[in-house]
């Protein structure tokens, strides 16, 4: 017996796995939606936990690291910002 597949149509669906919410605490996007200054998610819009505990869009953190007013501290804490690995 053979079998001839003629077509097939494929579904996929991928998430971050994140500890906790799944909403940027900066832009309060979704994780799995890109951040205001990417395109696309994934790829070129990674996300990045602080010791914290806390979760941000890897662009939105950068950019608020660099404004005058973060002082090096996480957004949603004032604790001092700390990258985990």
């Amino acid at each position: 017996m053979k079998i001839i597949v003629k077509s097939i149509t494929a579904h996929a669906k991928w998430a971050w796995k994140t500890t906790t919410n799944d909403i940027c605490g900066i832009c309060r996007l979704d994780f799995e939606a890109c951040c205001p200054d990417c395109l696309y998610p994934g790829q070129t819009c990674q996300i990045v936990e602080g010791a914290c505990g806390h979760i941000f869009h890897v662009h939105c953190i950068d950019k608020w690291l660099n404004s005058e007013n973060s002082q090096n501290l996480c957004p949603m804490d004032r604790l001092a910002w700390k990258k985990l690995q």
